[in-house]
């Protein structure tokens, strides 16, 4: 009878032992749409109903998930952060001022990231992002810098960390210090410290099972500070959903402590910056594949993966409707480049044709957005889209219009203005604005995420579902 009555209760103690186990993430997904608040989320999901003539929304991935709610995003030093202040808010869980990469606002202390939290635990550790490794976003979750555009030294952090997997388009200054000062390559420093580099997707598959640490980039030749637009993006290009999926199968080779992998969409932040709706959506929903990779995963474990989508910031404080009760998103499909791309264009067929007819000149815009064959333009519009033509190919004035990562062909950004406006989407400014960021969560722990937070909450919840002690610290250096 002893024996029976002890059988249960060691019975009974396992079954409790599993059930805690159960409520604590092996597997977690930090994806950070840059830039994305949540008016661009819901003119992602209205554009995709609008192409079916549809006055409805088609949600995302992620904004099916069962916990859904929204944070604030101010940093210590202004009502409006920057990526630097908002990364390491979601990275540490405490605000800084502008421009500081996971230290207090004194520059003097630095904090660790729930990301060295996974470390300790055992787990395994990824950072990807579409732009650069060393960008503001990624580089909070690995790195400790007075300065956001401290690249090499941000570089140098990467290789301290120890971390599994690295992705993105490459590095901004791998051979110039922060003082312009010449100094040794990143690149031979990341192989002797242990990581295999990879240029592109198919030299990634050549390394992928004999590698266990990873630093995957764009191909060679290509643009290291972020990837192709997705509007503009070839069959052959990296995407960041691919980045997702070959660091998750790194991250899952010979591991039986779990993984950690943040994921930033870092150019729906960009096309934003330069008011372009069009590159903005495609931006949003090129993030959202990468989620639905990050889904198939958690598909397979339920019980053991937690999922957080959330945003640093929101930029151009971008609205869908401009004063008409009517909505025409739809028009936005007839621009097929991005503002970059179509500056590129102008910029081309005036090297090839200096003097190029106005003619010339409105059937590339026509093309590549729609304007006149489409959509209708204003005569206002036309007026001034004329006037930049005579300065531009007639009087050889070439204006630009610049924002914080491009400098655009004024034609071009008359052209994608013109054609937002049409199709009922308005903007606040060129920067980044105050608005609620989203938080969207699914799997163990995410009922945490049900209330009004500040971005600090989130790492902090995580950690909490995690039962990591990250809440508690003050400030510390690894």
């Amino acid at each position: 009878m002893r024996k029976h009555v002890f059988y249960l209760i060691l019975l009974f103690l396992l079954q409790i032992s599993a059930s805690f186990a159960q409520n604590k993430p092996k597997y977690i997904f930090y994806m950070i749409g840059d830039g994305m608040g949540l008016n661009q989320v819901h003119i992602a999901e209205s554009y995709q109903a609008a192409l079916e003539n549809r006055n409805t929304v088609f949600p995302l991935t992620f904004t099916k998930f069962p916990f859904g709610t929204f944070a604030t995003s101010f940093s210590l030093s202004h009502g409006v952060t920057d990526s630097a202040a908002a990364g390491t808010a979601l990275a540490v869980g405490h605000k800084t001022k502008n421009g500081v990469i996971g230290m207090d606002s004194s520059r003097t202390e630095t904090y660790k990231s729930i990301a060295y939290f996974a470390k300790e635990q055992g787990m395994k550790v990824g950072i990807t992002t579409s732009v650069s490794i060393d960008h503001a976003t990624p580089a909070s979750f690995y790195a400790n810098q007075a300065d956001r555009n401290m690249y090499y030294e941000i570089g140098q952090d990467l290789i301290k960390s120890g971390f599994d997997f690295f992705g993105g388009s490459g590095f901004l200054s791998p051979e110039k210090t922060y003082k312009k000062e010449v100094a040794p390559s990143l690149f031979p420093q990341f192989e002797k410290a242990g990581y295999t580099l990879a240029y592109g997707l198919n030299d990634y598959h050549k390394i992928a099972k004999s590698s266990n640490k990873v630093v995957l980039m764009a191909d060679k030749g290509t643009a290291a500070d972020a990837l192709t637009y997705a509007i503009d993006r070839k069959r052959e290009e990296l995407t960041l959903q691919q980045i997702t999926a070959s660091a998750i199968q790194t991250l899952q080779k010979d591991n039986d402590k779990g993984f950690f992998l943040m994921v930033e969409g870092g150019k729906i932040d960009w096309a934003c910056h330069s008011n372009d709706g069009a590159t903005a959506i495609q931006e949003t929903k090129d993030f959202d594949a990468a989620v639905a990779e990050a889904f198939r995963f958690y598909e397979q474990h339920p019980e053991e993966t937690l999922i957080l989508v959330t945003a640093d910031h929101e930029t151009g404080g971008m609205v869908l409707g401009n004063g008409s009760s009517s909505l025409q998103l739809s028009r936005i499909q007839h621009q097929k480049v991005s503002q970059g791309a179509l500056s590129k264009k102008i910029s081309d067929l005036r090297k090839a044709n200096p003097n190029a007819t106005w003619d010339a000149v409105k059937q590339l815009l026509e093309e590549n957005t729609g304007l006149w064959k489409a959509v209708k333009i204003s005569e206002t519009e036309e007026n001034e889209l004329k006037e930049a033509y005579t300065r531009s190919f007639v009087q050889h004035q070439n204006e630009t219009e610049k924002s914080l990562y491009a400098i655009d062909d004024r034609i071009a950004a008359l052209a994608v203005k013109a054609l937002n406006r049409a199709s009922s989407i308005s903007w606040a400014s060129g920067n980044h604005s105050a608005a609620y960021i989203p938080i969207y969560a699914i799997g163990v722990g995410a009922d945490l995420f049900h209330h009004k937070m500040d971005n600090i909450d989130i790492p902090r919840k995580i950690a909490e579902a995690a039962e990591w002690p990250m809440a508690l610290q003050a400030t510390a250096t690894h």
